[in-house]
């Protein structure tokens, strides 16, 4: 199945999470995955949040992501990804001097 994100409509979520300024996001989901494409401007973050039902997987498009997931920081850059398993705490900010740009996929465990 493709999924076309330039034909989803593009939407603006301030404070996700309890984050700073606003997340860009194409989102699909079927009610067992959702998959996102994402952009946080310099300074934008989403806030600190559990996986209480799934995990998370980010890749880094462009942009460098600033993660601290169960306590250890990280820096993520494009073609790395991050992991957030079930269970686990992290946020994400973008302390870059250019846009972040990532693929999130939360699949329903």
């Amino acid at each position: 199945m493709k999924i076309d994100f330039s034909a989803i409509t593009e939407q603006c979520v301030a404070h996700v999470r309890g984050g700073e300024k606003e997340l860009y996001k194409r989102a699909f989901s079927d009610g067992r995955i959702e998959i996102m494409l994402d952009r946080l401007a310099c300074g934008a973050s989403i806030g600190l949040h559990t996986h209480e039902d799934s995990c998370e997987v980010i890749y880094v498009l462009s942009g460098v992501a600033s993660l601290c997931c169960d306590g250890a920081e990280e820096t993520v850059l494009p073609a790395q990804a991050h992991y957030c398993p079930k269970g686990g705490t992290h946020t994400m900010k973008n302390n870059g001097t250019e846009e972040l740009v990532f693929l999130a996929i939360v699949p329903k465990q």
